[in-house]
């Protein structure tokens, strides 16, 4: 997951969320603009991230994205496409 939030923002966001997953802070929004991800709310809230989901094969091409996520079933449609995509889950 990528956030234009700062490294101290994930870090506290992940200890909340008891996250296992890596977090990476972009607070420069330089990433999140180059996949066309920033949206300009304008006033107090300026550039912020839209929630999207990039799925990305092993040769770095992306191979999906979700740009209608919802927060509530995120996990099981992320589960839903990784299978669409023949991913195998990952061993224990």
């Amino acid at each position: 997951m990528i956030s234009t939030d700062t490294l101290e923002q994930n870090t506290a966001f992940a200890k909340q969320e008891s996250a296992d997953f890596p977090l990476l802070a972009d607070p420069t929004q330089q990433t999140a603009n180059k996949y066309g991800v920033l949206k300009d709310y304008g006033g107090d809230l300026g550039k912020l991230a839209n929630r999207w989901t990039f799925y990305i094969g092993p040769d770095g091409r992306i191979t999906g994205i979700d740009k209608a996520v919802k927060p509530v079933s995120s996990g099981q449609d992320i589960v839903a496409k990784l299978k669409e995509l023949k991913v195998p889950p990952k061993k224990p």
